[in-house]
């Protein structure tokens, strides 16, 4: 086997093991079709139900990866020729006006998430004059990507390493994907309804390790979390709040969520075994 063969086999087992693929509902809906494929360093796919008007589900494909390919491109942390790396010398509100238009909202999140939780979230965890955005660019590329599609007879879901993105059906229909949040231990901790338009996202260590930083400390995150799954009307919220609320921890981060107004779901699974969720659908 190829190392870039067995590298993608790695990662579908790991996206395949945070979360159990979406399925069609029961019913009458036409079958799903899935194409896969790599980038920023995760497996991406699209998961399309055409209707009779429907385009082919390369079409989203091809658009989405022009998309993911974009966002990797200037967001590249570990490229030092990326916007990204240009950008980290500069004081944290000189960058939205510096940075590409497209990838403005991003960084506007980022440092807005910042300064509202005291830093838990941090783009700058690494210290000063860096910049790091791995824990919001694969929700902002799922918004990105969406909004280059019209999805006229279709269903359309984006995945990005588990980041998942409903687009709204083109036929106006509420038909609805699910999928499975997985538990430490390999289980399925709840099964979630995402609807068009909905955006989920999971923070967690199940697969690898502590590699969630309190932003304030520097450190791994020591909040007694297993994971945080946010369902929210856009990805790049969804992905950014689930990683700052897997540093706060339940108590804290539900009274974030409430303090600044966020419309999200938010699912705790704790190390010792707890669920607390702010929303019955969970």
């Amino acid at each position: 086997m190829t190392s870039a063969a067995h590298n993608r086999r790695r990662l579908a087992a790991q996206c395949a093991a945070w979360w159990l693929a979406a399925e069609v509902l029961a019913g009458c809906s036409p079958r799903a079709e899935r194409l896969e494929w790599t980038v920023m360093g995760t497996v991406a796919a699209v998961q399309v139900r055409s209707g009779a008007k429907g385009a082919p589900a390369s079409s989203y494909r091809d658009a989405a990866k022009t998309a993911f390919a974009e966002v990797e491109k200037l967001m590249n942390a570990h490229d030092p020729g990326s916007e990204l790396s240009r950008l980290a010398a500069l004081a944290d509100d000189e960058i939205p006006a510096k940075c590409d238009a497209r990838m403005k909202p991003c960084y506007e999140l980022a440092f807005k998430l910042m300064r509202e939780s005291g830093g838990a979230f941090n783009p700058r965890w690494r210290g000063p004059e860096t910049l790091d955005l791995g824990a919001i660019a694969k929700g902002f590329a799922l918004d990105f990507a969406a909004g280059s599609m019209h999805a006229v007879g279709d269903d359309v879901l984006l995945d990005l390493g588990g980041n998942l993105l409903s687009l709204p059906c083109g036929d106006g229909s509420a038909r609805t994907w699910k999928t499975g949040v997985a538990s430490a231990g390999g289980g399925i901790a709840a099964v979630v309804q995402l609807a068009p338009g909905e955006a989920l996202a999971t923070s967690a260590e199940y697969y690898r390790g502590r590699h969630i930083y309190d932003g304030r400390t520097g450190r791994p995150a020591d909040s007694g979390v297993a994971s945080v799954t946010v369902l929210a009307k856009s990805a790049m919220l969804a992905d950014g709040l689930s990683t700052t609320l897997f540093v706060l921890g339940p108590e804290a981060g539900l009274a974030f969520i409430d303090r600044y107004g966020y419309k999200a779901s938010v699912l705790f699974l704790m190390k010792d075994g707890r669920k607390i969720a702010n929303d019955a659908r969970f």
